[in-house]
């Protein structure tokens, strides 16, 4: 759903805290990014600069949620979700 994904990273943005493994994920499919996940280990998102490997630990520590943004903004999702 483009408008959830588009509010869930609207907020992601204003705060990177409490987020789960799921709103990543929701985020990543709108925007074509792939992410694999083997059992209850991390979850691998697949990004044209390098793949990050995110816990899924709830709530995900608020440092995995900037570097997923980071990687965002570098395939030009910033631009995108606006």
């Amino acid at each position: 759903d483009i408008a959830n994904a588009t509010k869930i990273l609207s907020r992601m943005r204003d705060n990177p805290r409490n987020w789960r493994i799921e709103d990543l994920k929701v985020v990543a499919n709108h925007f074509g990014i792939s992410y694999r996940q083997h059992g209850t280990s991390h979850v691998g998102f697949r990004f044209p600069l390098g793949t990050l490997s995110v816990p899924p630990a709830k709530p995900i520590q608020p440092v995995y949620v900037r570097q997923f943004l980071a990687q965002l903004d570098d395939t030009g999702a910033r631009k995108e979700a606006r």
